[in-house]
């Protein structure tokens, strides 16, 4: 019997790949250094941060609202596309986040936790809500049981909603 009893198979050759394919897998230079500073690990700079920022948020929504420019701000475009459209925003956000908390993404959920609160902040400006009425809200729920919270709500929901149960 011959010591080289396997057979040998030939190697598959690659395919061709076209010179535009080739062209378009590789990224000019400045797409790799603007991808490169947009991509970077999530630095959040918390000195002197605080909830405060959300007053300023809704102070720049409300703004861009009334300035109604739908060409140069994404909240004034978003609200101009009416409620159903910025609620489904903020839904979305939402989910977002739950995705990135529920995986264990820390920095993702930093990331999708703003956008959610971003959005938030434009469902309030466009429902003519104030932050000080949800703070307002916040404090009097403040020292109050969520059970005790819940059973108290107004059982007119419950008929609207068309159901015996609030989550």
């Amino acid at each position: 019997m011959a010591k080289d009893s396997k057979l040998k198979t030939k190697a598959k050759p690659k395919p061709a790949v076209s010179p535009k394919l080739k062209a378009a897998k590789k990224a000019p230079a400045a797409v790799l250094r603007a991808e490169a500073r947009v991509l970077r690990p999530l630095e959040v700079n918390t000195a002197g941060a605080g909830p405060d920022v959300l007053d300023r948020l809704w102070q720049t929504v409300e703004s861009r609202r009334v300035a109604g420019d739908t060409a140069g701000s994404h909240s004034a475009r978003l609200m101009a596309r009416g409620t159903a459209k910025v609620a489904q925003k903020l839904g979305e956000e939402a989910v977002e986040c739950v995705i990135e908390a529920t995986l264990g993404h820390h920095e993702a959920t930093v990331a999708e936790s703003a956008d959610l609160l971003y959005h938030l902040v434009v469902v309030w400006v466009n429902a003519g809500i104030q932050p000080g009425e949800i703070w307002g809200e916040l404090m009097r729920r403040e020292g109050i049981s969520g059970i005790a919270e819940k059973a108290s709500r107004p059982k007119g929901i419950l008929r609207v909603a068309r159901t015996t149960k609030l989550p």
